[in-house]
């Protein structure tokens, strides 16, 4: 089976959040599951030199908007698969990914260059794989192909929604510039008056996934549908949730280099080294006894910042460590802060994002708290769970399908987990997660069921060739 994977964004070549993470690792584990796997990505401003291993194709010329626009594609496999980045200067060697007032275009042109690449280099795919609003195009111009050209005949397309609430909108009159100008076309990307790319991926696209089983339940209801709901409920029968994986040769403690010491589930000692290391690296009292609970996020108000802030004061007055490392909204940035300056040796912030920080963090914290509002996914609660680090969660999206609440008496469950946007429910697990931690072997527990559990690529991967499969079927 040979499978086109198309995302706006992968790593290590592009990342601004999960879908980065989720396009980057998924063709490498299909190849190992014996997949003939390509990723098509944007070859951007940020993308580093090290990554563009050639230049496949100089003369990549495609016809767009009335003339012929000269784009070239380099070949890596620096993700672990074959992969083209499409490289088209004036759209994408900009400052930042995204945030422009014609990204519509941008990844509209993005799209319709990734089916020109995929027919000069070999046969046709029998799956295309589309991530997000950003390739809702290519749903819609493959659907198109498929009646008159050849060779996307036998070409099937699955859509996966990796976030709901941004649905590439624009408007209805731009459509015929992008080659959309048919009935057929107007009509999978008209919504409310506008056009939307994520309702094109939707409508037309063969068959629909997402990141969770229960992020699928949720996308169908009113609140977390952003006016979709109606569509994803018509396409009930298409629509498969599918949990992410981890890259379990990126995010493993027992071979991580950017750790102090590294450890398992066998020997956990390296697990306090690593701790010692974390707090020193925020210049914070090394006080091995005192537990750490730790957040790294996007500071916007879907990752429950609004809950942490209300929280935070009570967290730091029953003596816990708290550290955080992210960038957004200003006011949640001036509220870190704030606490830092508050309590100082109880506090660290950092701000921005670094991805060896990361790791570290994963590693030397003794909590992790996830309160999202809605979370389709989440990775840092799986990444928490390999590094013996407890996640504290809302249950919603893949964090309730990955966080298993603890239950004393029978000693299962791999976290804390509470259900209503509340601060006092989410306090609760917070105030029973440091309640368990004070007694070794229960603490010990959960972490062993929590890194035992198997939520690697491989394992999500097989579940994608199942659905590869059901769709061409």
């Amino acid at each position: 089976m040979r499978v086109a994977v198309i995302s706006a964004e992968a790593v290590p070549y592009s990342k601004t959040g999960g879908l980065g993470d989720v396009a980057g690792a998924l063709p490498k584990a299909l190849k190992a599951v014996g997949i003939d796997s390509v990723l098509i990505t944007p070859c951007y401003l940020q993308t580093k030199g090290e990554y563009l291993w050639n230049t496949a194709i100089e003369d990549l010329n495609v016809d767009w908007r009335g003339g012929v626009y000269p784009a070239k594609a380099f070949y890596s496999e620096a993700n672990g698969s074959p992969t083209f980045l499409i490289d088209a200067p004036s759209y994408f060697h900009r400052d930042s990914i995204y945030g422009y007032t014609e990204d519509h275009e941008r990844f509209a042109f993005f799209n319709h260059a990734a089916l020109v690449l995929l027919k000069r280099i070999g046969a046709a795919p029998e799956i295309l794989h589309l991530n997000d609003w950003h390739c809702g195009f290519a749903a819609v111009e493959l659907a198109e192909k498929r009646r008159w050209d050849p060779f996307w005949r036998n070409t099937r397309s699955v859509f996966s929604i990796h976030n709901m609430a941004y649905q590439g909108g624009f408007s209805n009159s731009e459509l015929w510039k992008f080659g959309f100008s048919s009935d057929f076309a107007r009509g999978a990307f008209s919504f409310n008056g506008f056009a939307s790319a994520m309702k094109a991926g939707l409508e037309v696209s063969d068959m629909l996934s997402t990141v969770s089983r229960r992020y699928a339940m949720e996308i169908q209801t009113v609140e977390n549908g952003y006016g979709l709901d109606w569509l994803t409920r018509q396409r009930a029968n298409r629509l498969i949730g599918i949990t992410n994986g981890v890259d379990y040769e990126v995010w493993n403690p027992a071979t991580d280099p950017e750790l102090a010491s590294h450890f398992s589930i066998d020997d956990m000692a390296g697990k306090q080294a690593c701790k010692r290391d974390l707090l020193e690296a925020f210049s914070l009292p090394v006080e091995m006894n005192r537990p750490i609970i730790a957040n790294i996020t996007r500071l916007t108000a879907q990752k429950g910042i609004d809950l942490m802030m209300q929280i935070a004061g009570e967290i730091v007055h029953a003596g816990a460590y708290v550290i955080s490392l992210g960038s957004g909204e200003k006011k949640y940035e001036d509220f870190w802060q704030s606490l830092r300056d508050y309590a100082p040796r109880q506090v660290g912030v950092y701000r921005g994002y670094s991805e060896p920080l990361a790791h570290r963090i994963e590693a030397g914290a003794d909590m992790f708290m996830m309160p999202s509002k809605f979370e389709p996914c989440g990775l840092n609660q799986m990444y928490s769970l390999r590094y013996g680090t407890v996640p504290i969660v809302r249950a919603v999206g893949g964090l309730d399908d990955t966080v298993q609440n603890w239950d004393a008496v029978n000693g299962t469950g791999n976290g804390f987990k509470f259900g209503p946007y509340r601060a006092d429910r989410f306090l609760e697990k917070i105030y029973e997660a440091l309640f368990a931690y004070g007694d070794p072997d229960t603490w010990s527990a959960i972490q062993r069921n929590g890194m035992s559990q198997d939520n690697s690529w491989e394992n999500a991967a097989r579940k994608y060739v199942d659905l590869y499969r059901w769709t061409l079927d």
